[in-house]
């Protein structure tokens, strides 16, 4: 009799939080409101903010479990990451730079409830997704809601396809000229190399595997300019 009690507690426990997320919701209202080049209609989202509230709420009901995958667990994590800043900016729009909340710093913040704690942006990057994944990949993937952030994936990342997913967006955002300009003896890269540098390595070695130019090991590097402004749809 115990074991069965002891069953039936581990099944609800399960059902109650630990099941995997069902991200259909999400991935409709990615297709929905952003574009192919990951522009993001805010002003439409703000006019009907009801399905975003309920995906909002879908992910704060979630508990990740150590029994996911670690891709499951990943793309978890970046799903939330862009839910969660898209709900800022829409909270707060019409906004011109998410740099207008917070003093400046809407990513230190606490504001974000996941299963039983309180996360901040920076909490669910540096230190969930960057020490526990150690894949740079993620940097293409979490949207900030900036122009010169990479694009916003119209689609959600799943597990089962989150390599394929991440190499996509990677080989995407490093071959557009309006985030990189490549050449063989020169790199002007996005300030995302230089912000996380220690996340990407020798930073030709990780370039070249994705661009389609071919660059040389000693080729200068400088970076672009950030722009702050929202990556609306007009």
């Amino acid at each position: 009799m115990r074991h069965l009690i002891l069953v039936f507690i581990v099944g609800m426990w399960s059902s109650m939080g630990l099941a995997q997320p069902d991200y259909k919701a999400w991935d409709v209202f990615l297709k929905k409101y952003v574009s192919a080049s990951g522009d993001v209609d805010y002003k439409s989202i703000k006019g009907n903010k009801k399905s975003l509230d309920s995906i909002v709420r879908s992910f704060s009901g979630v508990t990740v479990s150590p029994t996911w995958s670690k891709n499951d667990q990943l793309a978890f994590w970046i799903n939330a990451y862009n839910a969660f800043t898209i709900d800022l900016i829409v909270n707060n729009y019409p906004l011109k730079s998410i740099q207008n909340l917070d003093g400046g710093k809407p990513w230190d913040v606490k504001r974000i409830t996941i299963g039983s704690k309180k996360y901040s942006l920076n909490n669910i990057e540096n230190d969930i997704i960057r020490p526990q994944f150690k894949d740079a990949r993620i940097h293409f993937a979490v949207n900030c809601g900036a122009k010169s952030c990479p694009p916003l994936l119209n689609a959600a990342y799943v597990g089962k396809t989150l390599d394929a997913q991440l190499d996509a967006v990677t080989k995407k955002f490093i071959n557009n000229t309006k985030y990189q300009t490549i050449k063989s003896t020169k790199l002007t890269l996005s300030k995302i190399f230089d912000w996380y540098a220690v996340d990407f390595g020798d930073r030709v070695t990780f370039v070249n595997k994705y661009s389609t130019t071919k660059v040389n090991k000693n080729a200068s590097i400088t970076f672009k300019e950030y722009d702050w402004s929202l990556n609306e749809k007009k």
